[in-house]
């Protein structure tokens, strides 16, 4: 698509997002989101985890919705605004907590062996991709889960949801293997497993 933005979007434009709207993307009321939310659970190759990390909580539907599933639930995203209602829509579960900033520079302390990209990898750069998948390398439990959820729809970021999920899927090559995922019309999810040791 011509117009595409070439740099990584910047906290401001997610800043500027929620001022406008507090879901701007019908987290809580869409169907869409709905099934895919239900989709990515199933999808799931474990029923628990120890110590996940959800990248792009948003207003924490999702977050919510994987909470019970953890031991303990790190939830980071770049806009307060959004933390601030992931943060009241997930007070019944003390095991998440929240983190501010904007990947690949902000990154949790810890190891994950559960880590979820919910529609967010596009809005990044190829160059901070990498440095994202980085991360994920440095951080991500051997035998540990990776799962990415991309829109295929049209957008100006910076990767098409396709170009997001192979770049990411091609720099963890060397470290995860792929695992059965899901296609539908609207989005693509792709599930992927550390190799057991380092």
């Amino acid at each position: 698509m011509s117009g595409r933005r070439t740099e990584t979007l910047p906290e401001r434009y997610f800043a500027e997002i929620y001022a406008s709207d507090p879901d701007p993307w019908r987290f809580t009321s869409s169907a869409y989101e709905a099934e895919k939310y239900d989709a990515t659970l199933r999808a799931l190759p474990r029923t628990r985890y120890e110590n996940a990390l959800e990248v792009g909580c948003s207003i924490g539907v999702f977050t919510r919705a994987l909470a019970p599933r953890c031991g303990a639930l790190t939830a980071l995203d770049v806009a307060q605004a959004a933390l601030d209602a992931a943060q009241t829509r997930c007070a019944e579960y003390p095991q998440v907590r929240f983190v501010r900033g904007a990947v690949p520079e902000v990154w949790p302390e810890g190891r994950f062996d559960l880590i979820v990209f919910g529609e967010m990898l596009y809005f990044l750069s190829p160059a901070d991709l990498a440095r994202l998948v980085a991360r994920v390398e440095a951080s991500l439990e051997p035998g540990g889960d990776c799962v990415l959820v991309h829109w295929l729809g049209e957008t100006d970021y910076p990767l098409s949801g396709d170009a997001a999920a192979e770049g990411f899927i091609a720099g963890t090559a060397p470290f995860c293997r792929v695992l059965p995922g899901l296609r539908t019309e609207a989005y693509r999810l792709d599930v992927l497993r550390r190799a057991d040791r380092p």
